[in-house]
């Protein structure tokens, strides 16, 4: 009896990783998302330098957070590109072929989640470095000077390049959890940025002290070299919202293996 070869086309992870890894930078939308966030970070941050007055309002600013404003901005792109990793593929109908050729389906999910880590945080982390030393230049002699080798200074920005990460691993979850690109991103701006301010109205002592782990205040937490009063401590924030991210994305990994495509 003649015992076939092994194909050599078995599914393996680094196969799967190539193939997730091909078809995203293949879109025309995770160039657009990319270059768009970091425009608008970068432009921002140049604009807050070159029009700071010392001694102003911005004063007692921290540093980080005045030059790398314009995250609040390109943390939207880095959802948008989040929910179309992953709700993108329901709307063309691609995801069939995805899960045709990976029938556990979950390592897709994995894979996807991994390349959009890798992209947005590599792209956030150069942007803000630039925004940061080119605002720098704007900002020198004033009391907003600040070095990257000053206490709290690296670390804030490579924060704020993991909370908005983060945040966009979360609206990749809730892409895969919907199935539907308008329905995702409004989720994602009625869960995450609506839900806490609404709740933080309540006068509630322990609500107040929960919303400092939301995400949003978690991630804004992270992208500070002075703590903010009343915010989470940098570890407590960042394990919370990897919590957050683990919560959206196994959500997502349960219903995909129950569910059709």
């Amino acid at each position: 009896m003649t015992i076939p070869a092994p194909s050599p086309y078995r599914i393996t992870t680094v196969r799967v990783l190539h193939s997730e890894w091909h078809k995203f930078l293949s879109l025309r939308s995770t160039w657009v998302t990319l270059l768009s966030a970091s425009a608008l970070v970068l432009g921002t941050g140049v604009t807050m330098g070159a029009t700071y007055t010392p001694g102003g309002g911005d004063a007692d600013i921290d540093t980080v957070v005045l030059v790398l404003y314009g995250t609040l901005l390109g943390q939207l792109c880095i959802t948008v590109l989040g929910i179309l990793v992953t709700a993108g593929e329901y709307s063309t109908g691609m995801i069939r072929a995805s899960l045709i050729a990976v029938p556990g389906r979950v390592p897709v999910l994995w894979a996807k989640a991994a390349v959009f880590t890798a992209a947005a945080f590599t792209s956030l982390f150069a942007t803000a470095l630039l925004t940061f030393l080119a605002a720098q230049l704007l900002l020198r002699g004033t009391d907003q000077e600040a070095g990257l080798t000053d206490p709290g200074i690296l670390g804030a920005i490579a924060g704020n390049s993991a909370g908005i990460t983060l945040l966009g691993l979360i609206a990749l979850g809730l892409g895969a959890l919907l199935r539907s690109v308008p329905g995702s991103i409004g989720a994602f701006i009625g869960g995450v940025l609506v839900l806490p301010e609404v709740l933080g109205m309540l006068p509630y002592d322990a609500v107040e002290s929960a919303l400092a782990y939301f995400p949003t205040q978690a991630a804004g937490a992270l992208g500070s070299a002075t703590p903010f009063p009343g915010a989470a401590a940098a570890g407590p924030a960042l394990l919370a919202l990897c919590l957050w991210a683990a919560v959206s994305l196994g959500t997502a990994a349960v219903l995909l293996r129950r569910r059709d495509a």
